[in-house]
């Protein structure tokens, strides 16, 4: 910028913003708008942003001497820019900065008719969903924060642990904590943002609970199940155990409902709970492949569509279950409650079964049991057998977890991947997550005991896709594949170096000599990092979903009875920087759903802007079995299919996830489930259209956290 210091001196030392609050006054701001209209105008001077920027804070040094004088209103200054820019002849610039305004003004006023105070700037959809679900209220239900005080609201409450280990340090990690959220750095999971601080405390998203053969037990944990659904949890459980439909009841001489009957009783319970909460009930029922009612399990949402919209479905397979598929072998189907052999069955014939209603509906995905078992860090503690909803969070009974995810799209400074900060955010992220198991509330004793023994923490990352097409890298490519591999590799080894550092101070997990670390170093937690779908705190951070590809890169969304177009941030910025952008393009984007098919754009922009359809099976996995190798939980990702996907490439699919030794697979057929929260609204001008909170990733699955 071309001005002086001697001239800097006069210039104006605070600002005030629209919200009444005084901050320090920053030329810079001023140039980096002026440039962001000047590259959509196509304006070729370099210095002019930086000229017109100082004259403009010399105007308002000039109007501090005269009367009136004072603090200068956000308003003040940007007329005074708009003035410059007419002055000097830029009418293109000006144009693209006054439209900007216009449109920063329209969402400011659709976000005061919904009473939330706004001063992250998030988007309108994001406003939205925080003003319905996750900002405290009055009682006469109007917002009581804004979207800054929420974040600050769990940054204290989350450090109020640090004062257990140092007496008066709260404050400065609420500080830090508190940037890093404000920032939209790094983001815990929903109910961390929507409980902390509040009489309700659950602060944990996952949650797996034991279902044992006796009424006592499946009724004991449904209603603990809806206490865990009113704060906000989900949970997972095994039906495994159930005695088969059909088998003898001794006690009355009659015979059981079976394991299909008491899921339908568990969905039932949370969509009764969802009404009165703050979000729907998530959960995941895992059946294993030899139980006697497999094949019930497995056509369950195929032939009933109308059943079961709270659960997601998968199959417990073993490595001996798929060498049998393999190989044309069979498959034993043993009564649980007798241990006796009931049947022998194809294995190919099962499988075909399960792929066949995958392909009809998305479920059920299979997970890979022994493939979690083996990665298993306190197999002392039992045999892991259930997930949490969406996948990511393999857990022995009662355990819980907490997830949270850096936003890779914060992580990159001029045009590289910023280590540093990716590492500084990570070992920060590891300390408040840790800090979360001490100060949540806990639904029953036995979760707290489970939780506090492991002390399990899911750190993943969400904005991979964005980040991937800033650096202009295709996500489908060799360099998409290692970049992302990269990252998780670090992430993963500052997360275990910073717990190890937490359990030097504080302790190691209580169950860490029973845990396959009991020979080395102490370490404050037995699992650290899960990738997550992220699902709404991603669109709170305004970026893509976990690891997932961008889902559209324009497109419409339904806010407040209003459909709005959107477009990718990165696409947006990329766009009007490269003075591409245009509201008849970005129309027809929408359309289409992506560009890597528009021909009006250049060649190296579609190519690092690929949406998930435009991406094959093959690509999707290799993404998810890149990242896998270096997480310590499980990797939540849908395997996007086209329409017209045959049952033979959901196998093909299937085997090669085992193969790749992910922890788990799910797929989604375009326009297999209905309604999907992504999809064309016209036939004649078909028009993408997203649901109010859809972010990316799991279309056709129950994927919230």
């Amino acid at each position: 910028m071309m001005v002086s210091l001697a001239r800097s001196a006069q210039w104006p030392a605070s600002v005030r913003r629209r919200d009444g609050r005084v901050v320090p006054f920053d030329v810079t701001r001023i140039e980096a708008a002026t440039a962001r209209a000047a590259r959509e105008a196509g304006h070729p001077d370099p210095d002019m942003p930086g000229v017109l920027a100082g004259s403009v804070a010399d105007a308002l040094a000039v109007r501090r001497r005269g009367p009136g004088g004072g603090v200068p209103t956000v308003e003040e200054i940007q007329d005074l820019v708009e003035a410059r820019l007419e002055a000097a002849g830029l009418d293109d610039v000006a144009r693209a900065y006054i439209v900007y305004r216009q449109h920063r003004a329209e969402l400011r006023a659709a976000k005061a008719l919904i009473g939330v105070r706004d001063e992250l700037k998030l988007s309108m959809a994001a406003v939205t969903v925080l003003g319905e679900r996750y900002l405290l209220r009055d009682e006469q239900g109007r917002p009581t924060e804004s979207t800054g005080e929420m974040m600050d609201r769990v940054a204290n409450h989350v450090a109020a642990a640090e004062e257990h280990f140092r007496r008066g340090s709260s404050p400065m990690w609420a500080e830090r904590f508190s940037a890093a959220l404000r920032g939209l750095e790094f983001l815990p999971n929903s109910p961390t943002l929507m409980n902390a601080g509040t009489a309700l405390g659950v602060l944990s998203a996952c949650f797996v609970l034991p279902i044992d053969d006796s009424l006592r037990s499946i009724f004991t944990t449904l209603a603990h199940s809806a206490e865990i659904h009113q704060g906000g949890g989900g949970t997972g459980y095994t039906f495994t155990h159930l005695r088969p439909a059909g088998d003898r009841v001794s006690r009355t001489g009659g015979t059981a409902s079976g394991p299909m009957s008491f899921l339908r009783l568990f969905d039932t319970a949370a969509e009764v709970i969802s009404m009165g909460g703050r979000r729907r009930g998530a959960s995941m029922a895992v059946l294993d492949a030899s139980h006697p009612d497999i094949v019930d399990f497995v056509t369950a949402k195929a032939d009933s569509p109308d059943e079961l919209h709270h659960f997601n479905l998968s199959v417990g397979v073993t490595d001996g279950f798929l060498r049998a598929v393999t190989r044309n072998g069979t498959l034993r189907l043993v009564n649980p409650r007798t241990g006796r052999t009931v049947t022998t069955v194809p294995a190919a014939d099962l499988f075909t079964a399960i792929c066949e209603s995958a392909h009809r509906c998305g479920d059920p995905g299979l997970v890979f049991l022994d493939t979690v078992n083996r990665a298993n860090p306190t197999p002392a503690l039992g045999r892991i057998e259930a997930t949490n909803p969406c996948g990511e969070v393999p857990l022995l009974p009662y355990e819980s977890c907490n997830l949270g995810s850096i936003n890779l799209a914060r992580m990159v400074s001029g045009g590289r991947v910023d280590w540093d900060r990716l590492g500084a955010v990570t070992e920060l992220a590891v300390r408040f997550l840790d800090d979360v198991i001490d100060v949540a509330r806990y639904p029953i004793p036995e979760i707290e005991a489970a939780t506090r023994a492991t002390r399990k923490v899911g750190l993943g990352v969400m904005g991979l896709a964005e980040m991937l097409a800033g650096l202009g890298i295709p996500y489908d490519s060799e360099r998409g594949i290692r970049l992302a591999g990269r990252i998780a590799r670090h992430i993963n080894e500052v997360a275990h170096a910073a717990s190890e550092q937490l359990g030097e101070r504080r302790g190691p997990f209580p169950a860490f000599a029973r845990s396959r670390f009991a020979d080395s170093a102490p370490r404050r937690n037995a699992q650290l990092t899960s990738i997550a779908p992220t699902g709404t705190i991603s669109l709170i951070a305004g970026t893509t979903a976990g690891i997932e590809p961008m889902f559209a890169i324009a497109y419409s969304r339904n806010v407040i009875g209003r459909r709005l177009l959107e477009v990718n941030p990165c696409f947006d910025r990329l766009a009007r920087d490269r003075g591409l952008y245009h509201h008849d393009l970005m129309a027809e984007i929408a359309r289409r759903g992506g560009v890597r098919g528009y021909p009006r754009l250049p060649a190296e922009i579609r190519a690092a802007f690929p949406t998930a359809a435009e991406i094959t099976p093959d690509w999707h996995l290799r993404m998810q079995a890149a990242v896998q190798r270096h997480v310590d939980a499980a990797v939540s990702k849908t395997v996007n299919l086209p329409a017209e996907a045959t049952v033979a490439d959901v196998r093909a699919i299937y085997l090669a996830a085992w193969k790749a030794k992910v922890k788990g697979i799910t797929v989604y057929r375009y326009g297999s489930r209905h309604p999907q929260v992504l999809s064309y609204v016209g036939p004649e001008q078909p028009l993408l259209a997203a649901d109010a909170t859809f972010s990316g990733g799991c279309i056709g699955r129950t994927c919230d956290f």
